[in-house]
């Protein structure tokens, strides 16, 4: 006899208001820099991406079912000078002792030739450690396909990887290292602040109230109005002729602002993962939490005719099912519950990072939790 069993928890949860809802307070609010909540339209970060080859590896590199560090290497040997022939020779090249490589970096704002930026170097082939090895030069291309810098140097990497005989012993990603000042910035991103008399500020996270408060705090600080708020999320500033632009950033991102983050709950169900700010706040609520367990039980048996019987063995399959509830665990949340009234309660009746999401989105729904729940 084979048995088979399969269990499916299906998780109850309901939630209901229990006291009548109690008016909003103000939300709080706090000081922060204008730099540290906004930033200016059009000075921003650039990406790059190149490809290249990392040398000097101990035998875990590429191997030769990939092709395209092979066809790499006799482009870099011809433009050294190295003249191979085809055939037979070429094909049986090794190439285990180097990788093919992507690049990444990131280009910041006013970046000049001559300047130093990190990259980023990641295995593009089936290579099991670039461990040691070298970047050989190679040009880092923008959106544009124009080259802004070439990098080169020694892989940094923040793990290993070990095999022997079979066996193998990995830490971190050894695919993946950095390489810090590794490329020469070559072409610098053309920014003239000097001919810029209309700027935009772009709040991080767009806020009607925020954004009205940076503008009339500018024009307090300066004793002007030259900011105004467009929408929740960009506040145009207008610069006078003889302003000096840098001058007049570097006062403005050091203006002190009240500020009021949204209150938000961030969960992701892949890891069971929930982060709960501090500004989140809950209305009364009841909540019933149950579980229902489903056994699924298959037998496989077979039966077997007499001795002198006629018939022939025939394979059956007998299928139980079995349903058990579980009784609701209750929890009830009064007036001037926090967030760790909530979490204490949850984990009190056992409930699991899988529940508390489920519980989460229910009380969105029911209108008990104060907050945007985003879900990643």
């Amino acid at each position: 006899m084979i048995r088979f069993a399969v269990r499916l928890l299906l998780p109850l949860v309901v939630l209901a208001a229990a006291l009548p809802l109690r008016a909003a307070d103000m939300p709080s609010s706090e000081l922060a820099r204008i730099k540290d909540v906004a930033t200016v339209e059009g000075i921003r970060d650039n990406q790059l991406i190149g490809y290249g080859i990392v040398v000097g590896l101990h035998n875990t590199g590429d191997t030769q079912q990939t092709i395209f560090p092979y066809q790499t290497l006799i482009s870099t040997l011809e433009r050294m000078g190295v003249n191979l022939p085809q055939g037979q020779l070429t094909q049986s090249m090794q190439v285990r002792n180097m990788a093919a490589v992507f690049i990444a970096a990131t280009l910041p704002p006013f970046a000049q030739p001559g300047n130093k930026i990190d990259v980023i170097v990641s295995s593009a082939g089936d290579a099991r450690s670039i461990e040691g090895g070298l970047l050989l030069m190679a040009p880092l291309y923008g959106p544009d396909g124009q080259i802004y810098a070439q990098a080169q140097g020694p892989v940094v990497l923040g793990g290993y990887s070990v095999q022997a005989n079979g066996n193998m012993k990995s830490v971190n990603d050894p695919t993946t290292g950095r390489i810090p000042s590794g490329a020469i910035v070559e072409r610098a991103v053309p920014l003239d602040l000097d001919h810029m008399r209309k700027l935009s500020l772009l709040l991080n996270d767009p806020d009607f109230r925020t954004a009205e408060l940076i503008a009339s705090s500018i024009n307090k600080s300066l004793g002007r109005n030259i900011a105004r708020a467009a929408d929740s999320r960009r506040i145009e500033i207008t610069a006078a002729p003889g302003d000096d632009i840098p001058d007049l950033l570097a006062h403005i991102e050091s203006i002190e602002v009240q500020v009021f983050p949204r209150a938000r709950v961030v969960v992701n169900e892949r890891t069971g993962t929930i982060v709960i700010g501090g500004e989140v706040r809950l209305q009364p609520v009841s909540i019933l939490h149950g579980g229902l367990v489903v056994d699924v039980i298959s037998r496989t048996e077979v039966s077997q005719p007499n001795a002198f019987g006629q018939g022939t063995t025939q394979v059956v399959q007998q299928t139980t099912i079995q349903a058990q509830d579980k009784p609701a665990n209750r929890i009830e949340l009064r007036e001037g519950a926090t967030v760790d009234d909530l979490v204490q309660s949850l984990q009190q009746i056992g409930a699991t990072a899988r529940d508390i999401i489920s519980i989460l989105q229910a009380m969105k729904a029911a209108g008990a939790l104060e907050a945007d729940l985003e879900v990643m």
